[in-house]
């Protein structure tokens, strides 16, 4: 098979490959140095750090930010200037009934003229139907404008977050960055759809009823400035303390769904070591400090609404007192004051409104300050402006020059490495737990860069050429195998068209996956369902295999024991299918058991990041080294098993 075509790029983490150590006892073999436990302290208190991130919330507005999110709001804002319009007309419309019951009374009821007041009612019920059209099309806008504001951010964060190396990965756990593009994105949505326009309409009635009270008589108008000035003020002790309960309800809610997510996940381990009981009280105490926390802002939100309610009837009944006077002494009409009263209670809907929106503005800015948070982050692996492109035939030979690189600058994870892989050779790297031979396929499919020295591939270094030009030469087995929702087919030609079904067919007998996918309902059609949750552990290896020898790489990397998932059986059949993929390829194996690697050309042994000693199985035992140390220990351990 003329294979072609790009291979798969995943994510590799060590720390979940690395084996259980096997050499506690010599001091040479110890996988846990106390720096590294250190670095690991730090990562950790790091990760902490950014979680407590989460909780906090930004300024409840902030321009810049405004201004940023207005970028995705350009190409629609012909749609938003309309739905503005229609906020206005809505405004309009509802300013309008008031005034038309002020010229029934005064003009039609007062002086006893019944026979032409159907004028007005017809035209109140025009403006009612008016407004409920506007109302009815500026909704409906706004969340069309929504919808295609969300999928724009949704695409550009994904579409971000695909090209950050893996060093933000390591940073950054699943969730929060799941929640980017849910719950974040959607808080903006609702901010679209609910509050933008929303505010706005409320700023701009509450303004006009304002105007409007004035010209109909300036004396009630100061009567009801008297008690907006009350509630102003109330509105900003209130929502200061709405900012801290708001603040307290997100936190608590945070920690909830993080104890949740570890907890689902590892259910096994849970009920493995009868921690039910435990879990249960600690999700308890973090439920119980959730539920304080959301009755406090009920409160906040229970006493703020009466209060509004209290001074609205107190306006009303100064209004009332005042305004009578008036109407007595004809200074006023009835019309005038009936009117009055109608329009106070347009004034106060938009100062309730505005405190409903208040939580919808602050969610949004502070998930704003979290999506852009995301989009800021610059790729620290990036492609040359003018990249080089490889010889034809790729050879595919592997060259380390001095190489010393790091996770964190005070952590030294490999030290002036050098070695030389010729094409079509098949070498094993070995070493102790943290010796950093995980790094070395990292580093070479530039998952990472280094601080110092050469990564050569075919003579070119691998930062002069693209990413997706190098990656599409190499392959990779994991021994913990990804999968995909979706068909079996897809998960071994991961969507790419140019796989054939007879391709995706001969690489799974290739590797005697077939023997299990044609027992299955559909055979390549059956749907695997998430992680793979449906199919053994063994059967996820096979599909591995099968995936990296349909995309048929130059260069084969095979990590951390592949195979030792599998069963004894299928793991001799994937051993001789190995062993006919690695012929005419360069391939690399990271190994642990030593057994397995007798048939590989050359064998580099690693000890804290530095190579020690190179050569074949029998020679390097012949010399009874560090590698005849590991192997020694290794068979220790298997004659006492046994």
């Amino acid at each position: 098979m003329a294979l072609n075509v790009q291979p798969e790029n995943q994510k590799t983490d060590e720390a979940a490959r690395q084996g259980k150590p096997t050499a506690a006892a010599d001091s040479d073999f110890q996988p846990q140095t106390v720096t590294e436990n250190k670095a690991r302290i730090k990562t950790k208190k790091k990760l902490d750090d950014d979680a407590e991130g989460d909780d906090i919330l930004g300024k409840a507005y902030d321009g810049r930010l405004v201004r940023r999110f207005a970028v995705y709001l350009r190409p629609y804002k012909w749609q938003v200037i309309l739905a503005l319009l229609l906020v206005l007309g809505t405004s309009a419309a509802d300013l309008a009934g008031p005034f038309l019951t002020k010229i029934a009374i005064d003009n039609y009821i007062a002086v006893n003229n019944l026979s032409d007041l159907w004028l007005i009612l017809v035209l109140f019920l025009v403006t009612l139907l008016f407004g409920f059209g506007l109302r009815y099309s500026q909704t409906y806008l706004m969340n069309v404008v929504g919808q295609r504001v969300m999928y724009d951010m949704r695409v550009a964060v994904f579409s971000h977050i695909q090209r950050l190396p893996l060093a933000f990965f390591d940073r950054n756990p699943v969730g929060r960055l799941m929640s980017r593009l849910t719950s974040d994105i959607d808080a903006l949505n609702e901010l679209l759809t609910n509050g933008l326009v929303a505010i706005l309409g409320d700023l701009v009635t509450l303004f006009a009823v304002m105007i409007i009270m004035v010209l109909l008589d300036w004396r009630l108008a100061l009567v009801c400035y008297g008690v907006l000035s009350l509630i102003a003020i109330v509105c900003f002790v209130i929502q200061r303390y709405l900012r801290q309960t708001y603040r307290m309800v997100r936190s608590r809610l945070a920690r909830i769904n993080a104890f949740l997510q570890e907890n689902v996940s590892g259910m096994l381990v849970v009920q493995l070591f009868n921690r039910e009981e435990r879990a249960f009280q600690q999700f308890t105490k973090l439920n119980r400090s959730y539920y304080d926390a959301t009755i406090k802002s009920g409160l906040t939100f229970s006493l703020f609404f009466p209060i509004v309610s209290f001074l609205t009837y107190l306006a009303t009944a100064g209004i009332i007192w005042v305004g009578s006077g008036n109407v007595l002494s004809k200074i006023i009409t009835f019309g005038v004051l009936v009117a009055f009263i109608q329009y106070l209670d347009r004034a106060f809907q938009p100062i309730r409104d505005l405190a409903e929106k208040y939580n919808i503005l602050q969610g949004a800015m502070a998930a704003s300050e979290r999506i852009f948070g995301v989009l800021d982050e610059q790729p620290t692996i990036q492609d040359q402006d003018t990249p080089k492109t490889f010889a034809e035939p790729f050879r595919g030979e592997i060259e380390f020059r001095h190489v010393v690189f790091s996770y964190t600058p005070d952590e030294l994870v490999l030290k002036d490495v050098s070695f030389k892989i010729t094409q079509g050779s098949s070498v094993a790297i070995v070493g102790a737990t943290g010796a950093g031979k995980t790094s070395i396929i990292s580093l070479m499919s530039r998952f990472y860069d280094v601080q110092q020295g050469q990564i050569l591939v075919d003579g070119l270094d691998v930062r002069e050429v693209s990413q997706a030009e190098l990656r599409r030469h190499i392959g990779m087995v994991l021994q913990d195998p990804v999968l995909f929702s979706g068909s079996i087919a897809e998960n071994i030609r991961l969507l790419d068209t140019s796989i054939s079904d007879e391709r995706v067919r001969q690489a799974a007998e290739f590797v005697n996956a077939a023997r299990f996918i044609e027992k299955l309902e559909g055979t390549y059609a059956y749907e695997v369902k998430e992680r793979g949750a449906n199919l053994s552990v063994g059967q996820r290896q096979l599909l591995a295999f099968a995936r990296a020898i349909a995309f048929n790489p130059e260069v084969l990397l095979v990590l951390d024991e592949a195979t030792s998932s599998v069963d004894t059986e299928n793991e001799a059949l994937i051993q001789e299918a190995l062993e006919k993929l690695m012929q005419g390829r360069t391939s690399i194996i990271i190994a642990h058991r030593l057994s397995t690697i007798r048939h590989v050309d050359r064998i580099i042994v690693l000890h804290k990041g530095q190579v020690v000693e190179t050569g074949s199985h029998e020679e390097l035992l012949d010399r009874r080294g560090y590698y005849y140390r590991l192997y020694e220990l290794q068979y220790q351990d298997q004659k006492i098993a046994q």
